[in-house]
């Protein structure tokens, strides 16, 4: 065989490794590039920033056979969180699974309506309901360290995420409870503020069969035809469980916001409104319990 027609050597450095994923993840992920890096660290146990720093370095055949592993899967759809399973919220590193949402950076703007409602040296009791891997709670937790947070799920192993995450962050002061939304709280229990990112997705919407959500929990996501049936009962129930004067925060879709309005209306909330997420959709409505605090 001449020189001109010799088959070219795979990819050995990591530069190499790294262009060769990308041609491989670029006809179906725009992103190729920079979730090849995430990958590769995540094999190589080190930041991004090694892989710039060190691009001739060799892979190992364990390390080549890991990352491509990965690669793979991600072609398939699965979700990079899912992959590395970790997932930052809130500047706060997550430990994440296929029994948990990945959290997601619009959900953000729920825990800054949140701490509104929460000064920073109040002993108040605030409940996230249908916590999944605790972003929520975590947050409210790290910025209010003495407000005592109850975080409910109906899923044991999501709850199992949780718990390790709050270990790993060193909070003390977040409880998890198992069970339905306001079932899992204390009949004379009253919480200032309550907040939830329930599944809102209506169950036949068609992007639950596309992209990540695929390998997401199915009951995380949809909710009955309209979306609307996890909203329904938490802004029933919450009434009994909020203190006087107490807030209720909700994420929904973007095309959501008045059908929630009209429900906490129905419920006897009063001082609704609906605040958009960074990318200016309706993201977040809150209401208060009637009654003086």
């Amino acid at each position: 065989m001449s020189p001109a027609h010799a088959p070219r050597p795979g990819p050995t450095r990591i530069d190499e490794w790294l262009a060769a994923a990308a041609a491989l993840l670029a006809p179906v992920h725009t992103a190729a590039r920079l979730e090849t890096e995430v990958l590769l660290a995540h094999v190589l146990q080190r930041p991004r920033s090694h892989l710039r720093a060190f691009p001739e370095r060799a892979l190992s055949p364990g390390e080549a056979n890991g990352f491509l592993g990965l690669v793979e899967r991600r072609r398939r759809g699965e979700p990079i969180a899912y992959l590395t399973g970790a997932r930052e919220f809130w500047s706060l590193p997550l430990r994440v699974t296929p029994d948990t949402l990945i959290p997601r950076p619009e959900t953000e703007r729920l825990v800054e309506l949140a701490l509104e409602h929460l000064p920073g040296d109040d002993a108040a009791w605030v409940a996230d309901l249908g916590t999944g891997a605790g972003p929520l709670a975590l947050a409210m937790a790290r910025e209010r360290p003495a407000a005592h947070v109850v975080a409910t799920d109906t899923s044991a192993a999501a709850l199992e995420v949780a718990r390790g995450n709050a270990a790993r962050l060193g909070l003390g002061n977040v409880e998890f409870r198992r069970g339905d939304w306001c079932r899992a709280l204390g009949p004379d229990e009253r919480y200032a503020v309550m907040v939830s990112n329930p599944p809102y997705v209506p169950a036949g919407d068609p992007h639950l069969g596309r992209g990540d959500v695929r390998f997401e929990p199915r009951g995380a996501l949809a909710a009955g035809p309209d979306g609307l049936d996890a909203i329904r009962r938490i802004a029933f129930a919450a009434r009994h469980a909020l203190a006087p004067g107490g807030w209720l925060l909700l994420e929904h879709g973007y095309d959501q916001a008045p059908a929630v309005r009209r429900l906490l209306m129905r419920c006897g909330y009063r001082a609704i409104t609906t605040h958009e997420d960074l990318a200016a959709h309706p993201r977040v409505t809150q209401a208060q319990r009637a009654g003086s605090p």
